[in-house]
């Protein structure tokens, strides 16, 4: 038997959009905020040689520069002032929240509730500025190196310095404002925006190898089926739960008895969503950003890194399926789905599951069925982002066709549905708590005679 919110949530109306007046402006909110990000790709730093650049890239786009540009939506390939993208940001965040399990203060900070959570981010921050400026300087002395520089020297480096940090902390900034008054996560939302934009451009070109035979017609095809299965199989897999048994004994109010009711605790096959493949990838794409415009012959140790850990090697896949693993449950048991606090909260509210005791053997009993549940969810992740990607690396697909662009853009889409729908039932939930009030305010017996 359905629930009354389930039943409500299966007759939702898209019509209700018009009159959600809240969510439209979210949503035209959201949008412009991202067009404004899509336009300052197109925004070049100063003092380069924007012909230079184009033989580079040209280069070095079908290698580790081609997943570079992959996240920073082509700002990459272009080198304009959003050229870093949000990776340093998740970069930050994932060395704070390692740090926050292991780091006793950190660890005190998180248990303070909303004042830590500020703190925290603040750090973040702080994290997101010198991971920048690392990576900035990184780059601008690789595009001296390259000769991409028109005046090369100390004020070329202050000025590529200062424009690529200062574009990261702003899309920061956007990221949050779209989580605080958008619709969606904003930082997932930038890296989505900018692999849908280049989609139709590699498509173009991917095709374009197809007519000049580059590509044969059966592997243009295989590709097309091949993309098609991993979204279904990606929509399949997100939607999938383990739900547990929840029973709420009899409870009596005042003179009357209420008997105990019964619900589901459900738990994603996936909780982390798409967090672990982002996390994996930037972690593998911080050390190589530097020597992206220099053909990595700068530094033995990039030279070392761009052979053996370069994008198509064996290492490369192996380190990614393990990093994916590693932040699942990391991300899972630390952020999406904390065992302890809903150990914690189902005994406050006087729920059990059948045969556990509450309190430590509920949390126990959790934490073996989540460990369980993601070996499966860990190691689909693992395959839809690697699988794809030895294609890419043998017969040349474009990698916005991969396994984590795809992952990205359908988890993305997905949860921004999810809470646009949250929003529609929201905004019916408000519209019958008006009527009934209006109905209430109504009264059947005789109107009382006026005073005079």
């Amino acid at each position: 038997m359905a629930s009354a919110a389930e039943q409500m949530a299966a007759n939702l109306s898209w019509g209700a959009l018009a009159k959600a007046t809240d969510l439209r402006q979210r949503i035209f909110f959201t949008i412009g905020l991202l067009i404004i990000y899509r336009l300052g790709t197109y925004i070049p730093v100063p003092g380069i040689e924007g012909e230079a650049l184009r033989r580079t890239w040209a280069e070095v786009g079908q290698g580790i520069g081609g997943m570079l540009n992959l996240f920073t939506g082509g700002a990459m390939s272009r080198m304009g002032i959003f050229a870093l993208g949000i990776m340093p940001y998740i970069s930050a965040s994932i060395i704070v929240q390692l740090l926050g399990t292991m780091y006793e203060p950190w660890k005190n900070l998180k248990k303070e509730g909303e004042l830590g959570r500020k703190k925290l981010n603040q750090y973040t921050r702080y994290g997101t500025v010198l991971l920048a400026v690392f990576q900035a300087f990184g780059i601008a002395k690789s595009l001296e190196a390259g000769d991409l520089a028109h005046n090369p020297g100390m004020f070329f480096i202050a000025g590529v310095v200062i424009t690529l940090v200062g574009g990261t902390m702003f899309l920061m900034w956007l990221g949050e404002q779209i989580t605080a008054r958008g619709i969606g996560n904003g930082i997932s939302l930038i890296i989505f925006v900018g692999i849908v934009a280049e989609i139709p451009a590699a498509l173009m070109n991917f095709l374009a190898q197809g007519r000049s035979g580059a590509i044969s017609t059966p592997v243009i095809l295989g590709v097309i089926v091949m993309v098609i299965i991993v979204i279904a199989f990606v929509v399949f897999m997100e939607r999938a739960l383990r739900k547990i048994h929840i029973q709420y004994p009899r409870r009596q109010v005042g003179m009357k008895v209420y008997d105990g009711g019964s619900s589901h605790l459900p738990i994603k096959v996936n909780p982390a969503g798409v967090i672990p493949a982002i996390f994996a990838s930037s972690i593998l794409l911080l050390p190589t950003t530097i020597g992206t415009f220099s053909g990595n012959t700068t530094n033995p140790v990039i030279s070392w890194i761009a052979l053996y850990l370069g994008y198509g090697t064996p290492l490369h896949a192996l380190a990614l399926g393990l990093l994916i693993v590693f932040f699942s449950y990391f991300y899972t048991h630390n952020v999406s789905f904390k065992v302890d606090e809903v150990a914690e909260n189902l005994k406050t509210q006087n729920g059990f599951i059948p045969g556990i005791r509450p309190g430590k053997k509920t949390e126990d009993y959790l934490t073996y069925v989540t460990n369980r549940v993601l070996v499966l969810g860990s190691a689909y992740l693992a395959a839809v982002c690697l699988l794809p990607e030895f294609l890419i690396a043998n017969i040349g697909l474009p990698f916005y066709f991969g396994g984590t662009s795809v992952l990205i853009v359908v988890s993305v889409t997905m949860d921004t549905i999810n809470q646009v729908q949250s929003h529609l039932l929201a905004h019916q939930y408000e519209s019958l708590i008006e009527k009934s009030q209006l109905r209430g305010k109504r009264k059947t017996g005789p109107r009382a005679p006026a005073r005079r």
